[in-house]
């Protein structure tokens, strides 16, 4: 029944049009450097307009500019290393790491191998814990990757968080990864937002993008988790502690 609900992608497309104006209100950048990975099938055409609303407000982003993302092959995430230590290197600060669906992993273990070069996540729809089998893309990952998802010690590697600000952007009405599979547990630096949004349309949806923006606009080294009180509890809600009712 949830897949139906993905047929909700170019609405919410429609959604991010209405409310770009709006959008393009929220507190400007500070310039930092944003590196934004895509998600399983995906190319960096699909995060676009989460980029170019990004630019917009100041900040600088950055394609993952690897083609199509299909899966850790060999020299993936070499690659995206390299990216990472070329834009810390170019802007000389932090970089911020987003990440749709499966482009979420690499954000967080590219911030777990480069922490001191990492500002903070934010991923989008990413399963990180729970069983493999908890998304409906798992045998296309199988195929097009050419790995198994049942690996359980990088299973373990990948439900440990990045030792830097991590936020999880998750809905419980995703019908490709069960958003039980996105939810961090409880620690300092981690937290989870839940917005509602389909997982196909998630990097598209204008409440996931204000989270994003919201998140980016923290001062380093001042992080706060997602205030998720007056107004804002119509529309989203915080904290993992809440999340797992």
């Amino acid at each position: 029944m949830l897949m139906l609900l993905e047929g909700r992608a170019p609405w919410e497309y429609a959604a991010l049009l209405a409310a770009t104006p709006w959008l393009r209100k929220l507190p400007k950048g500070d310039g930092h450097p944003v590196l934004v990975f895509p998600g399983l099938g995906a190319n960096d055409v699909s995060t676009a307009p989460l980029r170019k609303l990004l630019d917009e407000l100041g900040y600088a982003t950055e394609r993952w500019g690897q083609g199509f993302n299909l899966g850790p092959r060999a020299g993936v995430l070499k690659a995206c290393n390299e990216t990472l230590r070329a834009l810390h290197q170019r802007h000389q600060r932090p970089v911020s790491l987003i990440g749709w669906s499966l482009g979420g992993l690499y954000a967080r273990e590219m911030a777990k191998e480069l922490p001191e070069l990492t500002r903070c996540v934010v991923t989008l729809g990413t399963p990180f814990t729970g069983h493999p089998r908890g998304t409906n893309a798992w045998r296309f990952y199988e195929i097009v990757s050419g790995q198994s998802v049942h690996d359980e010690r990088v299973l373990q590697q990948l439900r440990e968080p990045p030792p830097v600000p991590t936020t999880s952007i998750y809905s419980r009405s995703d019908g490709i990864v069960s958003w039980r599979c996105s939810v961090n547990e409880p620690g300092p630096m981690v937290e989870n937002i839940e917005v509602h949004a389909s997982h196909v349309g998630m990097g598209l949806n204008p409440l996931a993008l204000y989270a994003v923006v919201d998140r980016l606009a923290q001062p380093p080294g001042q992080w706060q988790p997602f205030d998720a009180s007056g107004a804002r509890r119509w529309f989203f809600r915080g904290q993992a502690s809440t999340a797992r009712g």
